[in-house]
C-alpha cells in the first residue's frame, strides 16, 4: 500500500497564522484609505494573492520530489527568473525602480522568484556535489549564478533583496561545508563592497545616516525611523487597540507593507510583537526540523535555505522597524502588503511542507 504523505501541521498552522493575521493587519492600514475611497483595493488585492498563493502552495506540497530536484525544472526556474529580471530592467519605471515586469496588467516582482530560484538551484549543486562543494565545478556555479542574479537585483535597483539573496547563499553554502578560507576572503571581498554601495548612492548614504542618527533630520531622512519608534512605543503592553492605530493616518508612509509590524506593535502592543516573534521562531524551528528528517540532501538544504531566506528577511523587516537596522524596504513575510511577495513566499512554505512530508 502507498505511503499517505502528511505534512508537518505545526508549520502549516504557522503559515496560515502568519498570512491570516497579515490580512487583518493590511485591512486594518487599509481603512484609512477605504474611509479617504483612495485605498480601498489594497485589502482586495492582497486577499486575492493569498487565494493564488494558497494554491501556489498546494500545488508545491504535492510536486513529486524527483521533479523538484531535476535538472529541467531547476534550470527552467534559474532562466526564467534571468529573463524576468533583464525584463523588469525594461519594463516602465514604478516608483522611480524597474522591480516590475507588467504581464495583462498584472504587475510581477522577478526578485521574489529570484529567491526560490537561487535556493533551489544552490541545493541541486550541493546534492550533486556534496562531497566537494569546496571543489571549482561545484563552487565556481554556485557564486557565478548568485553574484549574477545578485547583481540584476541591484540594477532595479533592490539593495535589500540583493543583500538578503547574498546572505541566504552564503548560509547554504556555508552549512554544506565552505571552506574557512573561502568564507573569510568572502567577508573581506563583502565588507567595502557593500561600504561602497551604500556610501556611493546618495539616498542610500541619507538612510544610513539616518539610522545613526535619526533626530538629526526628523522631518526628512529621519521621519520614517522616528514616526516608526512612535508606534512602536504606543503600544505598551496590550495596544491601543486593533483598528485603532494613530500613525497609520498618514505619520508612517508605507504602514500595510514595510512598517506593518510597527503598527502591529502599536495595536496589539507588546504582546502582539512577541506573538509575531514567536510564531517566526516556529517556522524557523520547524523549518531546520523539516530539512534534519529530510530524505536527501537536496530537501534537506532545501528546506534550509527558503527557511533561512523567510525567518531572516523577517529579521530585517523587523530590525528596521525598531530602528536596529537601517531602512530596506524588505516586506514582512506572509504579513506585510504585496502581491508577489506574498504569492512566492507562501510557494515557498509549500516547498518546505513537500520536504517534510516525505521525512
Amino acid at each position: 500500500m502507498a505511503k499517505k504523505l502528511a505534512s508537518d501541521k505545526v508549520l502549516f498552522a504557522t503559515v496560515v497564522l502568519l498570512f491570516g493575521w497579515g490580512l487583518v493587519m493590511v485591512y486594518s492600514t487599509s481603512a484609512v484609505g477605504i474611509a479617504e475611497a483612495d485605498g480601498s483595493g489594497l485589502f482586495a488585492k492582497q486577499a486575492l494573492a493569498a487565494v493564488i498563493g494558497l494554491i501556489g502552495m498546494a500545488v508545491a506540497m504535492r510536486l513529486p520530489p524527483r521533479w523538484l530536484r531535476s535538472p529541467l525544472l531547476v534550470y527552467s526556474a534559474v532562466l526564467l527568473t534571468l529573463g524576468l529580471l533583464v525584463a523588469a530592467l525594461r519594463s516602465p519605471m514604478l516608483n522611480d525602480t524597474h522591480r516590475w515586469v507588467f504581464v495583462f496588467g498584472v504587475s510581477i516582482q522577478p526578485s521574489e522568484i529570484a529567491k526560490i530560484a537561487i535556493v533551489l538551484f544552490l541545493a541541486y549543486q550541493v546534492d550533486k556535489k556534496w562531497d566537494g562543494i569546496n571543489r571549482a565545478n561545484a563552487l565556481v556555479p554556485s557564486l557565478v549564478m548568485t553574484l549574477l542574479i545578485v547583481v540584476l537585483v541591484l540594477q532595479q535597483p533592490d539593495f535589500g533583496t540583493a543583500g538578503l539573496i547574498a546572505v541566504a547563499a552564503g548560509l547554504m553554502l556555508f552549512l554544506a561545508g565552505l571552506a574557512w578560507k573561502y568564507v573569510t576572503l568572502a567577508f573581506a571581498v563583502a565588507v567595502p563592497t557593500v561600504a561602497f554601495l551604500v556610501l556611493s548612492v546618495p539616498y542610500r548614504k541619507a538612510r544610513f545616516l539616518a539610522f545613526l542618527s535619526p533626530e538629526q533630520d526628523p522631518e526628512g531622512s529621519g521621519f520614517q525611523i522616528l514616526q516608526s519608534l512612535i508606534a512602536v512605543g504606543s503600544g505598551g503592553l496590550f495596544g491601543v487597540g486593533l483598528g485603532e492605530s494613530v500613525q497609520k493616518l498618514h505619520f508612517l508612509p508605507r504602514a500595510e507593507s514595510d512598517f506593518i509590524f510597527s503598527i502591529i506593535s502599536e495595536e496589539l502592543g507588546l504582546a502582539g510583537a512577541a506573538g509575531v516573534l514567536v510564531l517566526f521562531g516556529v517556522f524557523l524551528w520547524r523549518g531546520i526540523h523539516a530539512g534534519l528528517h529530510a530524505p536527501d540532501t537536496f530537501g534537506r538544504f532545501l528546506a534550509w535555505g527558503l527557511s533561512g531566506m523567510i525567518v531572516t528577511q523577517a529579521m530585517i523587516n523587523i530590525g528596521v522597524a525598531l530602528a536596529m537596522l537601517p531602512t530596506t524596504g524588505a516586506p514582512l513575510p506572509l504579513m506585510s502588503y504585496g502581491g508577489s511577495s506574498l504569492v512566492t513566499t507562501m510557494t515557498a512554505c509549500g516547498l518546505i511542507l513537500n520536504v517534510s512530508q516525505h521525512g
